[in-house]
C-alpha cells in the first residue's frame, strides 16, 4: 500500500501506463502476487505483465505481441 507505515522512503514511484502493454514502474520494486508472496527487482524500471501471457508473470517478457 503506498500510505502504509512500512513505506518510509516517502519516494514516489511512477508507473508509465500503455493501452496494450506492460506497466512500466520505476525500479527497485516489490510485488506481491495474489498467493501472497513476494518478488523483488531492483532494475531502475520494470514491465509488469498486465496480459496474463507472460512465462515470467509478473515480469512482462512480450508475450502480449504475440496477439495483439
Amino acid at each position: 500500500m503506498p500510505n502504509s507505515p512500512s513505506d518510509r522512503s516517502g519516494a514516489r514511484r511512477r508507473i508509465a501506463v500503455q493501452r496494450k502493454g506492460p506497466l512500466l514502474v520505476e525500479g527497485p520494486v516489490e510485488v506481491e502476487l495474489e498467493d501472497g508472496s513476494v518478488v523483488t527487482s531492483d532494475r531502475f524500471r520494470v514491465a509488469l505483465c498486465t496480459c496474463r501471457r507472460s512465462r515470467r508473470y509478473p515480469w512482462c517478457d512480450t508475450s502480449h505481441r504475440d496477439r495483439a
